[in-house]
């Protein structure tokens, strides 16, 4: 058993990972954070500096996988959060306080006509599927080829497709990610090509009548963190009013690029968003928002509710107090301030790409960029695909920038900064970047003398 006291003693990490494998299944609870031998154990952790058990400090990148939006421990949460512990954590009624972040969002976004909270953003997706189901009376659903929307069932079908078995690209193949997933939940999900508006629209058309809602992320981290096209995005939508289907925005990473979410960058706006990350100001927490005629399904006050929905901790002061403050200092020009900032990085990153003499090339919107070793961004996912070989290198590169330069990366060699973050946090990193780059180098060289040369 841990000590009563655990400060009082300090234990290595891999007494930590031994204890941790006895009563954790493969001694962690996500799989993010696994690494051999052992994983990094935290100690404490202050705006954008991470400090683990051995006392060494980090600059976070990662910031919980995009969820921090003000870093750690930001004092004006902290202090309000600690307010209303003293208040209670979650009761069996409703709070002001769950209202009061709802207007906030329904003020902040044109389609969040209604809202509803839930506690993660897998909940928030599931909860997509289901209203739009409802609502539709339909039961397939249409995703990309490689996107992440949580786990899910039928939000996970070829999340990890690869050239072994993805198929041919005019019909993808339906993977399943986890071992026993029933066919019935594959025989209910299209498999589009994203950004592909020709392949994507014949693929709706042999299921037009059974599709509830096409869910797309409108820059899709696993996928290679790239926007999606403008015109793909119209050609989904249109598609959706002609044939009865709905159109859904997965934003639980994205709705930190604008003040609006990323929809603000497109003249169509979605049905349903499911929401999360940096709404929950460093707790828990998934929302759904969309028109109100199709929220209504889940509307207690219903003759006939389409879909019961409910959740023991969804709205819980705790969260909701947090995430009502973390956004209210998100505010414009502090999202302005902040992509301005990532935009100052992903210059300098590829600057020192050029100076290390690797290709290089980098994705995504906002506050947030994927590295790419190499020349041509990807803007497809069989095109941003990453081999074993590849995928080696880059966990060799993200293994010396923490290990030697102690800065924190989501495991895909993407960034997502916060608040906290400033120009010497942002140098550093692109110095860091560079010794990486230098470091990585003879092992790309070795990579792209084996690939077949083109005529």
């Amino acid at each position: 058993m841990l000590p009563a006291d655990p400060t009082k003693y300090k234990r290595s990490s891999e007494e930590i990972y031994k204890q941790a494998c006895d009563v954790i299944t493969g001694g962690v609870s996500r799989n993010t954070v696994f690494r051999r031998p052992h994983p990094f154990y935290a100690s404490h952790a202050s705006g954008c500096y991470v400090t683990d058990i051995d006392g060494v400090e980090h600059i976070d990148f990662a910031n919980n996988m995009a969820s921090l939006i003000h870093g750690h421990a930001h004092p004006a949460i902290v202090s309000a959060v600690v307010e209303q512990l003293m208040r209670g954590t979650a009761y069996t009624m409703a709070t002001e306080s769950e209202v009061a972040f709802a207007q906030l969002l329904h003020d902040r976004v044109p389609s969040f006509e209604r809202i509803r909270f839930v506690n993660s953003g897998t909940e928030a997706v599931m909860a997509l599927i289901k209203a739009a189901r409802a609502f539709t009376g339909r039961p397939m659903i249409a995703k990309a080829e490689g996107s992440y929307h949580g786990t899910y069932d039928f939000a996970e079908v070829s999340q990890a497709a690869n050239p072994d078995n993805w198929g041919d690209i005019d019909e993808p193949n339906r993977i399943p990610l986890v071992n026993g997933t029933p066919q019935g939940v594959m025989d209910n999900v299209v498999i589009f090509p994203y950004n592909d508006t020709e392949r994507t629209l014949a693929l709706l058309d042999k299921y037009a009548d059974q599709i509830a809602c096409v869910i797309i992320d409108p820059v899709a981290h696993r996928i290679g963190l790239f926007e999606a096209d403008q015109s793909y995005v119209d050609a989904l939508y249109a598609w959706t009013r002609r044939n009865g289907a709905l159109l859904a925005f997965d934003e639980v990473v994205t709705l930190r690029v604008n003040y609006g979410g990323t929809q603000e960058n497109y003249q169509v706006k979605p049905d349903l968003t499911s929401i999360g990350k940096i709404i929950g100001g460093g707790f828990p927490v998934g929302g759904l928002a969309g028109r109100s005629d199709i929220m209504k399904v889940l509307d207690p006050r219903e003759q006939r509710i389409l879909f019961p929905h409910s959740g023991t901790f969804s709205a819980n002061p705790i969260t909701m107090t947090a995430g009502r403050l973390a956004m209210e200092l998100f505010d414009r020009e502090a999202v302005t301030t902040l992509n301005a900032l990532t935009d100052i990085a992903r210059y300098q990153i590829l600057e020192a790409g050029r100076e290390a003499g690797i290709p290089l090339s980098l994705t995504g919107a906002g506050s947030m960029f994927r590295i790419h070793f190499r020349e041509a961004a990807p803007n497809r996912y069989r095109e941003a695909y990453q081999p074993k070989e590849e995928v080696a290198i880059l966990k060799e590169f993200l293994d010396f920038m923490h290990v030697q330069q102690h800065i924190m990366m989501i495991n895909t060699g993407t960034c997502m900064l916060s608040t906290a973050i400033t120009r010497t946090e942002v140098d550093r990193l692109t110095e860091a970047m560079l010794n990486g780059f230098r470091y990585i180098k003879p092992g790309l060289d070795a990579l792209h003398a084996k690939e077949p040369k083109t005529a």
